[in-house]
């Protein structure tokens, strides 16, 4: 009698002391801080779709689920590079640990927007030419990220565009005169192009110039093909670009898939993706206590050659079946 009233006060007792520590419990787990970063992005959510996927891949990857551990301000340009220095702005005042961003534009924005918040480069182009970073091995302030420089890449366009059309020369080179990363790439390419012994024609494409006579300068130069320089903005345009390479029957370069995706004959160049989805990496980092200036600008390390077979097709192309074995993707 005595050993089960015994049990039954110990049973009571542990069931109070249960009952009193939930909520505390409960307190505890609401009160623990959950990251907030911010995305800063130029284009619209369609048009970064991938590239968002891929980056929220990475984040899963190391713990990360949006809206349960960690929170994210989504904040997009809507091809508006005018737009983005408020973006910026609305960013730095919600307060955000860390902010993901892509591309020169909107990280010269985020940089005259703030000096303190790390701020973790997705995709960028030449960074110390941009004046966003002191060094790759050493950025120093602020800022790092993945860069899609990478040596001989431009020479490398040239050489697989020549392998599809061999009379491949003059070749227009489309780019944004204002984007430093463009004119970083057009002195490569026109280094390569005088090794290679080929004929540049540089197409300057201003924001008060149209697609349609950019086009027009090139047949009036009588282009054979094109390369398009990186750029965010002609990435945002991609699609009225390919249509008018397709109406012009002009055999064109990209930089980077999506291109090759909506119809355009080939791209090669770092993946996307994957740079994408390694800035997660940072991110983690940071959010761990790593400086951004001290965390090095990593270059690419996963490059992709994309051809779609159908284009080729459509503008009377064969191409050589050597060159569609190395492809990463052939779209039919």
């Amino acid at each position: 009698m005595f050993d089960m009233r015994r049990r039954e006060f110990i049973t009571l007792l542990g069931g109070a002391a249960a009952s009193v520590s939930l909520p505390f419990a409960a307190h505890a787990q609401q009160s623990r801080k959950v990251p907030r970063i911010g995305v800063l992005l130029p284009g619209t959510p369609a048009s970064f779709s991938l590239r968002t996927k891929a980056f929220l891949e990475g984040l899963r990857d190391l713990g990360y689920l949006e809206g349960q551990t960690i929170e994210i301000e989504w904040k997009w340009g809507q091809d508006r590079v005018e737009g983005l220095p408020e973006l910026a702005a609305e960013l730095v005042r919600r307060n955000v640990e860390v902010i993901v961003t892509g591309g020169t534009p909107a990280a010269k924005a985020l940089k005259g927007a703030t000096g303190t918040i790390p701020i973790v480069m997705a995709i960028i182009g030449d960074p110390v030419a941009a004046g966003l970073v002191d060094s790759l091995a050493r950025p120093g302030g602020n800022a790092t990220g993945f860069s899609i420089v990478a040596p001989d890449l431009s020479g490398k366009r040239l050489e697989l565009l020549r392998e599809i059309v061999p009379n491949v020369s003059p070749v227009a080179v489309m780019l944004n005169t204002r984007n430093p990363q463009s004119q970083f790439e057009l002195k490569e390419t026109q280094t390569a192009a005088r090794a290679l012994g080929l004929r540049l024609h540089p197409i300057q494409v201003s924001p008060d110039d149209t697609l349609e006579q950019a086009f027009a300068a090139m047949s009036n130069a009588s282009a054979r093909t094109l390369i398009i320089l990186t750029d965010p903005i002609f990435f945002s345009q991609r699609k009225s670009i390919v249509d008018l390479a397709a109406r012009h029957r002009l055999p064109a370069m990209y930089f980077f898939q999506e291109f090759a995706k909506e119809g355009g004959l080939v791209s090669y160049g770092p993946s996307d993706l994957d740079l994408y989805r390694r800035s997660a990496t940072y991110v983690d980092r940071i959010l761990k206590g790593a400086k951004a200036g001290e965390l090095p600008v990593e270059q690419p390390t996963k490059f992709e050659l994309v051809i779609n077979l159908k284009t080729a097709k459509a503008i009377g192309l064969d191409i050589p079946p050597m060159l569609l074995a190395r492809a990463d993707e052939v779209i039919e």
